[in-house]
Parts: structure tokens; sequence; C-alpha cells
């Protein structure tokens, strides 16, 4: 429930709604806007009418919330949210293009792969160091060491980084290197780590689960946000369907759906979307053109040698092209890139 009180509303009867919530054990939060105080009140039952908070005489409206994600959804907040990322703008006039590998491996190749990232336009530099992979025998990542290379080079490009984390104790670690923090799709369900990144100052990636319904991916955000962190950041990478033609199926109709839905910025990863590095240019111009607010692509100087999904990473001449292309779209959506 959201109750808008109205322009001159003192603080007493302010105070009298979040009593009565508390007094019911339900959650209050408070937003101040400019001579406006709105209360968001989650879990309320029972019909409208019955409800006490009517009664009080600085209340200007009250909007019932039918959907489960209160903070995430429009009808908390109307205006887009623009989560800020280094140089980057999430959510604005901004195509936003993040690249990366897969994984770290080494000095000299993160090193050139930050370089062509900055070279192309890109704002934000990802690379993983803690690897959640299918095969216990893959490669899992350079631990900490790799959060070093993955830092040291953004540094060096002027470029903010994000990389994943997987598990909570890995938490205090991460955020000392990284820009922003990726939940990645196997984790969308742990909401201890939800709830433990929602208590953190940085931005969050959240990407969607293997097979989760948007509703559900919504309500993963709203852990996070519950826990005072609003800084979230959607990301479609696919989802696990019958067609065997693709990794995943890049579901680029979440874009829109979640621009109606949501307020909160939504980017597209169809390098994991479809696992195909010669499907990634044509699905990351139709996400662009969908209206999603950034592109994560995973690149890698020989991707015949990458020790994580060099089957899906674009070399560096593909990635070039692929950043003009993109330049085109954007300008053609009223979006600037780069």
């Amino acid at each position: 429930m959201i109750i808008i009180m109205k322009k001159d509303a003192s603080a007493h009867n302010i105070q009298k709604i979040c009593k009565q919530a508390g007094k019911s054990g339900l959650a209050v939060d408070i937003l101040k806007g400019t001579g406006r105080t709105i209360i968001v009140i989650e879990n309320i039952r029972g019909p409208l009418e019955s409800s006490p908070f009517e009664l009080n005489e600085d209340v200007e409206k009250i909007i019932p919330i039918a959907e489960s994600y209160k903070l995430a959804g429009r009808n908390y907040k109307s205006e887009s949210t623009v989560v800020k990322v280094g140089e980057a703008k999430i959510g604005g006039k901004e195509l936003v293009l993040i690249a990366g590998p897969c994984a770290v491996e080494n000095p000299d190749q993160i090193f050139a792969i930050s370089d062509i990232v900055k070279k192309a336009g890109g704002k934000i530099l990802r690379g993983g160091a803690f690897k959640p992979r299918t095969s216990p025998y893959s490669f899992h990542g350079l631990g900490e060491e790799g959060l070093k290379l993955l830092a040291e080079a953004g540094n060096s490009a002027g470029l903010a980084v994000v990389t994943e984390i997987i598990e909570v104790d890995q938490i205090d670690i991460v955020a000392q290197y990284a820009d922003m923090l990726q939940i990645g799709s196997r984790n969308m369900y742990n909401y201890q780590l939800l709830k433990e990144v929602g208590r953190l100052k940085k931005p969050v990636l959240l990407k969607r689960g293997l097979s989760a319904t948007i509703e559900e991916w919504l309500n993963a955000a709203e852990y996070i946000m519950n826990e005072g962190n609003h800084e979230v950041v959607l990301c479609e990478r696919g989802i696990r369907t019958f067609e065997t033609q693709t990794r995943n199926t890049l579901d680029i109709s979440a874009v829109p759906i979640i621009k109606e839905l949501s307020h909160l910025p939504i980017i597209v990863d169809p390098s994991h979307g479809t696992g195909k590095w010669n499907l990634v240019p044509s699905m990351s111009c139709a996400s662009a053109a969908a209206g999603a607010d950034g592109l994560m692509i995973e690149i890698h100087p020989n991707p015949d040698e990458a020790l994580s999904d060099g089957f899906q990473s674009l070399n560096f001449d593909s990635f070039m092209e692929l950043a003009k292309q993109l330049k085109k779209i954007a300008m053609a959506m009223g979006r600037s890139f780069g």
C-alpha cells in the first residue's frame, strides 16, 4: 500500500501512521519528495475501506499495490531509476556498453581487453574472478588475484568494473575491488545472498534465473531493495527452454515488459543468452532496438584459447564492428553511446 500525504501534512500525523503500521508488524518505508511525503506499507491485507489509515486527516490518497514486488514496481516509483556506476548512468539516455572476458586469466589478457573496451566506447569492464561452473573440472577463476587484476585493468583504462559474487562470505573481499556486484542466474534464488548485498552501498547487477518468470525475477530484486539498496540493475541473460539450437532462449520481450512493470533499468547479455558468438551481434542490436539500457558482451583476444566460454566470446575485430552498429542504433533511438 502506498499512502500519499498532503503537502502540509504534520510530522505528528505522519508518525501516527508509521506507529499504526508498526504495531501490526508491518514494514514501513518513508519517501520525502518536493514538499510531499509518501509512505509505503507492505503486506496490508483486507479491503481498503476498513483501513484505519483513511481516517488520518493528512492522508491525500491511498493506492493499493497488488504486485508482490512493491518496491521494484512502477506503482512505487513512476519515474525510471538511473543507476550510476563509475561514469556510466544505466537507465538514462545512454546505451551503456559493458564488456570483458568470462574469466580473468592473466595480466596480458585483461589489460588488452580493458583497452579495447574503452576504445569501443564501453563504460564498464566485466570479468569473473569466482566462476560457478556446471562441471567441477572447468576453470573456476583466479579468486582474489583475479579481482586485483580486474580492478587494476579497469583503473588503467578509466573503466568501472563489475564481477560476480557466488557466496555470502565473498562479499567483503569482492566489494573492495568492484564498483558493481553481480548476482548470477544460479543465485537469483539465493535469498540470503540477496539480503546481504541489499545491505551494501554498491550497485547490484541481478541476472535472471535460468528458468525464472519475470515476476520471480522482480521479487528477487525486491529482496535486495527491501534491505535498503535500491541501486539494482536487471539483466536478461536467456532462460532454459526446450530449444537446443542455442544455449538458452534470449527473451528480448522481457525488456519492454520490465519497462512497463518496473522502474529499474534493464540490460541484456546476449553472450550467455545464445551461447554462440555469431548470434551475439544480431541479438545485441535487437536488444538495443527493444529499449535495453545497456548490453553485456563477452570478448576475448583469442576466443579459441579462452579458459572459459570462448565459444560465445567475440574477438576484438567483431567487437569493434558491433560497437559501431550499436552507436547507430542508439542514435536512432534517441540515445547516446560511448
